[in-house]
């Protein structure tokens, strides 16, 4: 099949399991939503995936671009109440629009966002201010779409953005090896360039020691710091949990720099757990 069109996934796959095997982080975040909406919140993050993978599985920027947009109409698909797409994600995807769990607006929104991965061609993002509007877009969207789905009120999306960008930071800075291999770097060029460093020398380099420096900088910015804990309702705590995984992996990136293999340990998944039974996000 084109690369330009997402693969059929074969049917009867549990999407539980997708989004385990895909974004285990959120995986164990979403164990922790209301029994009634875990499916749906399930939904949101594989459809998430698919978005993050469009540039990853293309061979080409107009290609991931193509990609974004066949996902863009599977969303319209639905919310026009067509038949959904044969597909994994865009079938359950498209039960959840019709049933006014998720709006389509948030939909098309993390969509738009993704269009800063697909069109980079191996130069990075040019700025720290495009680097953030891009997690404010993709991640930080997500946790304000999630505290949707599960019931938060207005007054707490904005504390739900910031947990977002948290953790969309630390997961760019934890997977620069893995884009390192892909031959791409999401780091903001003139962020890079204080410390002596370009996009190709992070693809060439991806553990460079200057890159601890660089994780210290762009983790300074309020709007990439989770915010402490606080008491947090239990119906849509995991909208927040990922902020307990920032916050740990933002003490190892400013101790250690960026690691060739990032892996989850048993005390993250312990911290997310205690977190969630503690009802501090």
């Amino acid at each position: 099949m084109s690369d330009t069109v997402p693969t059929t996934a074969p049917a009867g796959g549990s999407l539980a399991e997708f989004v385990r095997r895909h974004d285990p982080d959120r995986f164990l975040c979403a164990l922790f939503a209301p029994a009634e909406r875990r499916e749906t919140l399930f939904a949101l993050v594989a459809y998430n995936h698919e978005l993050a993978r469009a540039r990853e599985a293309a061979r080409n920027p107009m290609a991931a671009l193509i990609r974004l947009q066949w996902w863009r109409d599977a969303v319209e698909d639905a919310a026009a109440g067509k038949p959904p797409r044969r597909h994994e994600v865009a079938e359950p995807l498209a039960r959840a629009v019709k049933g006014g769990c998720i709006e389509p607006a948030d939909l098309l929104a993390l969509a738009d966002a993704r269009e800063a991965e697909a069109e980079e061609d191996g130069e990075g993002i040019p700025t720290v201010p495009a680097f953030q509007a891009y997690l404010r877009g993709t991640a930080a969207a997500l946790a304000v779409a999630g505290g949707r789905l599960l019931g938060a009120p207005p007054e707490a999306l904005p504390g739900l953005q910031r947990r977002g960008a948290a953790y969309g930071a630390t997961g760019v800075l934890r997977a620069v090896p893995a884009l390192a291999r892909q031959g791409r770097c999401l780091l903001p060029a003139d962020a890079l360039a204080v410390h002596g460093l370009t996009p190709a020398k992070v693809v060439r380099t991806p553990t460079a020691p200057a890159l601890r420096a660089v994780a210290a900088d762009l983790l300074a910015a309020e709007e990439l710091r989770a915010p402490p804990p606080e008491p947090l309702p239990s119906r849509w705590i995991a909208a927040a949990l990922p902020a307990v995984l920032a916050r740990r992996d933002a003490r190892r990136l400013l101790a250690r720099g960026v690691a060739a293999d990032p892996a989850r340990t048993t005390g993250d998944k312990l911290a997310v757990t205690l977190a969630a039974l503690r009802g501090k996000g």
